[in-house]
């Protein structure tokens, strides 16, 4: 897995999105980074960071601290909207003709 700063992982991310337009998936996780054991004492809310990990068979990975959380996440939310033009919207009609014959 490669660590990458946040502006690196977000190109990095955005050609995954591209690799995988036609066939494939981009996996994305977000977790909390837990604070060292030994440092309970000294260790403040202001530091917490996220651990933000995308797949596709290549494994990239950033840690964003609280402090540019509110840049990543703009830059993180355009990025988003600009790739998943390619979803399937559902086909809502036939979910109602099923729940209209069970009734």
């Amino acid at each position: 897995m490669v660590l990458l700063e946040s502006e690196q992982f977000l190109m990095e991310l955005t050609r995954l999105f591209q690799k995988c337009r036609l066939s494939g998936s981009v996996f994305i996780t977000l977790k909390k980074c837990k604070q060292p054991k030994g440092s309970a004492e000294g260790f403040e809310p202001s530091d917490n960071k996220c651990l933000l990990r995308a797949t596709d068979r290549k494994k990239i990975s950033t840690v964003v601290s609280s402090k540019e959380v509110n840049k990543f996440q703009m830059a993180y939310s355009n990025l988003l909207r600009a790739n998943m033009d390619g979803l399937k919207k559902r086909d809502n009609k036939s979910k109602s003709k099923k729940s209209k014959a069970a009734q």
